[in-house]
């Protein structure tokens, strides 16, 4: 077991491993996602009180989830890549940064319509809509920094380092609708209680979630191979790939 760990933590294994696992992350991604947009669309009634506009809870909801989930992946990784100097490690961070951000910015985007008709305006400086904001700031600041260094593992290190050090973020965002005052509804999923969500709602929800991480889980595979290949271009195992080979 402990040979194949070693061999996975290896540049050229984890690429196979990848090359392998990918494929089916994004099929079974595409697969959830449009069974759960397809009922969430068009089979699950309308809410009694914002009728079909609550249907873009099936975006923003696995986006805003996924947000959060991202981030706490890419300051783990930040942290092994600081306390153990893993180069898989450091190519995960730099990996996660661009994917986490892009969702991050779909739960702003999808916040902010589905928070015109709901409160009556775009944008608020709510705490969720504010610290989340914060979050995509600090995405951005974790790519800027690993470009801002002309030695790569050394601009992966300092990401790794403002990760790591943002983390704390990551519980404001989630429980700001506890702790202060907001407009931003409370958790109807993930709580202790029983959801406060009729049942016909929540499993396209769950899935659309769901179908959401292993999205995420294939486009950041794709991203490390491609950051492998970048950091290993003169190993033999990488140029052979390059060049077509297997």
């Amino acid at each position: 077991m402990w040979r194949w760990f070693h061999r996975l933590g290896s540049p050229p294994g984890f690429y196979a491993f990848a090359d392998r696992l990918a494929p089916w992350l994004l099929w079974l991604s595409l697969a959830g996602i449009a069974v759960s947009w397809g009922f969430g669309l068009f089979v699950v009634p309308p809410d009694y009180q914002q009728g079909d506009s609550f249907r873009i809870i099936y975006v923003h909801v696995p986006a805003a989830w996924l947000s959060l989930m991202a981030y706490t992946v890419m300051a783990i990784a930040g942290l092994i890549a600081l306390v153990w100097r893993m180069k898989l490690a450091e190519c995960a961070v730099m990996a996660c940064a661009p994917v986490g951000a892009s969702f991050t910015a779909l739960a702003l985007a999808t916040g902010m319509l589905w928070g015109k008709p709901t409160w009556g305006t775009y944008w608020t400086w709510d705490a969720r809509l504010t610290s989340e904001l914060v979050l995509l700031f600090l995405y951005l600041g974790v790519i800027l920094l690993a470009e801002a260094l002309e030695d790569r593992r050394a601009g992966a290190r300092a990401a790794s380092l403002l990760a790591v050090a943002g983390l704390i973020n990551v519980p404001i965002v989630h429980y700001s609708v506890e702790w202060w005052n907001s407009l931003h509804q409370g958790a109807t999923v993930t709580k202790f209680d029983k959801p406060s969500i009729a049942p016909e709602m929540l499993w396209p929800l769950l899935l659309a979630a769901l179908s959401f991480n292993l999205l995420f889980g294939w486009t950041v595979l794709r991203r490390i191979q491609g950051q492998l290949l970048l950091r290993e271009s003169r190993s033999r195992w990488a140029a052979t790939i390059l060049q077509g080979g297997k």
